[in-house]
């Protein structure tokens, strides 16, 4: 399903080829190929090792579809395969991408990637263009001395060690892509565009993702009875955690800055606000973003939302070999949790080990990184909407039992691939009428 956004990002276009329909659209890029998101420890830029029968089940099957859907560029991965580089990689990126798996855009690096397929980097650079231009790739991103790469792979070419049919497929894949974005006719971005930016038809768009991405794992303990959706008429209302009113950690990286920040870094509702604004006047809402023991129970509150999560990260400050939740976020569940009922909100870019605190929670939510719109959380907890998401990735009790893929014979996580509950919801689900922020 997730390469149904080409058809948003690009248009839909002829099966297999490189398209996009108008200068309203762009071109897409598939990443990050392949068996990055399969590295040992989880750990960014590290080593898969899979035999090729796995790779081709677990990790290829997304470019497939991707090729499929005419997607424009595919970007390599950081990482290795079985112990080789990714982007020196020439059976899986020629014999398998272009030829078994018939791309026709082009393949581009990561950044700055060519300088790091040597250890120390950028050790031996004439190796480094020789061994990922004949490899098949054909668009490197070279942040900075663009003319020693123009110096070395001219030298390459002249003197025989990269076959000229390797530049020409190059260049032909890369004008293929050109001449399908209208680059030669419109060589510069439509300004006119630039008022559609943050209006409110893209805010509400945004606030429906975060609704439909949503996934509900528990729901209701020792009483048989669901404990969602929640009442927007209660008297009194707790609200707690470390991401309960901070549109930073919402974003998470990739937001603003590369590896992301908390506070305000852009416009947009906390889940803080978002609850605010849904629930009835007189409800009373608290926040306390770390209580004390005792503070929950002193407070009366009908029930607790606590929201908790991921620091916001991009690879690198991302890798965590052990995927559990911060020591805030454990406190804040126990010192909550054990005293009032509450809803659990977890936001994270994965799974992470939640098995032992699990039984304190009334109801537990996968967020993900929302973003902006925490009213799109809020649409669903008090029940304007039911939940519709499911996992796309299992979800391990331990990282003892990583790596864990559907059809393992030892295969018993907490939940499984696909899962996620509803509320079953018996009234019609309305449009939300007041807008987004």
């Amino acid at each position: 399903m997730m390469t149904d956004v080409i058809y948003g990002l690009q248009g839909v276009g002829p099966p297999g080829l490189p398209f996009v329909a108008s200068r309203s659209k762009v071109a897409a890029c598939a990443k990050h190929y392949v068996g990055d998101g399969g590295t040992q420890k989880g750990i960014n830029s590290n080593n898969t090792i899979l035999s090729y029968e796995d790779l081709v089940k677990i990790h290829m099957v997304p470019y497939v579809d991707a090729i499929a859907k005419g997607v424009s560029t595919i970007m390599v991965s950081y990482s290795s395969w079985n112990g080789v580089k990714m982007h020196t990689n020439r059976f899986l990126i020629t014999d398998v991408l272009k030829g078994k798996l018939g791309f026709k855009g082009f393949v581009i690096s990561d950044y700055a990637a060519i300088d790091r397929i040597t250890t120390p980097m950028d050790a031996n650079y004439t190796y480094s263009v020789l061994k990922s231009i004949n490899a098949g790739l054909d668009m490197i991103m070279v942040p900075f001395d663009y003319e020693r790469f123009i110096d070395t792979l001219t030298s390459l070419v002249d003197s025989g060690f990269v076959p000229i049919r390797r530049i020409d497929d190059a260049v032909t894949r890369i004008l293929r892509v050109k001449i399908s974005m209208g680059l030669f006719e419109h060589p510069l971005a439509e300004r006119s565009y630039l008022h559609q930016f943050g209006i409110l038809d893209n805010r509400m768009v945004a606030r429906e993702a975060v609704r439909k991405s949503l996934v509900l794992l528990k729901n209701g303990i020792s009483t048989g009875r669901p404990f969602l959706p929640l009442s927007k008429n209660a008297t009194k209302i707790l609200v707690s955690g470390t991401h309960a009113d901070d549109i930073g950690l919402l974003c998470g990286g990739w937001t603003i800055s590369w590896q992301g920040s908390p506070g305000r870094t852009t416009a947009g509702t906390s889940i803080l606000h978002a609850i605010k604004t849904a629930v009835s006047k007189p409800t009373r809402v608290l926040h306390k973003a770390s209580p004390a023991p005792g503070y929950a129970a002193r407070s009366k509150a009908d029930f607790a939302i606590v929201v908790i999560g991921e620091q916001p990260y991009a690879e690198g400050r991302g890798d965590n070999k052990n995927l559990t939740i911060s020591e805030e976020g454990i406190r804040t569940i126990n010192n909550v949790c054990s005293e009032v009922k509450c809803l659990v909100i977890l936001i994270s870019g994965r799974p992470l080990v939640v098995e032992p605190y699990l039984h304190m929670m009334e109801a537990f939510v996968a967020a993900w990184l929302p973003g902006t719109q925490g009213r799109g959380i809020t649409d669903v907890i008090f029940g304007d909407y039911d939940f519709v998401g499911r996992l796309s990735s299992t979800w391990f009790r331990s990282i003892d039992q990583l790596p864990m893929n559907v059809g393992d014979a030892d295969y018993d996580p907490l939940f499984r691939f696909g899962y996620g509950l509803r509320m079953s919801l018996d009234h019609r689900q309305h449009k939300v009428k007041n807008g987004a922020e």
